[in-house]
């Protein structure tokens, strides 16, 4: 067994464990990814708020995807991506 096959199967149990708070306090992340988003937009007087809106998007879909990936009846694939807009360059 390699070092990395070692490493994988050492973070496997974690990696469920946290799949499952995930998928079972989805909504209450969701809501505090919104309230510090707002905060951090006050904080910068909308500087920044597209690239705080993407990355806001971006995380909420990263939580998706860890939540449904163990959930019943998903199969384990991932969600479709949402209509967040491009990165900026």
């Amino acid at each position: 067994m390699g070092l990395l096959d070692n490493f994988k199967a050492r973070l496997s149990p974690a990696k469920d464990k946290v799949s499952g708070l995930a998928h079972q306090h989805g909504g209450r992340i969701t809501q505090g990814l919104d309230k510090a988003a707002k905060v951090v937009d006050e904080k910068t007087k909308g500087k920044y708020s597209d690239r705080i809106h993407t990355g806001t998007g971006k995380a909420k879909d990263a939580m998706d995807r860890l939540a449904h990936k163990n959930a019943p009846g998903t199969g384990g694939g991932t969600t479709a991506p949402t209509d967040s807009p491009p990165p900026a360059s």
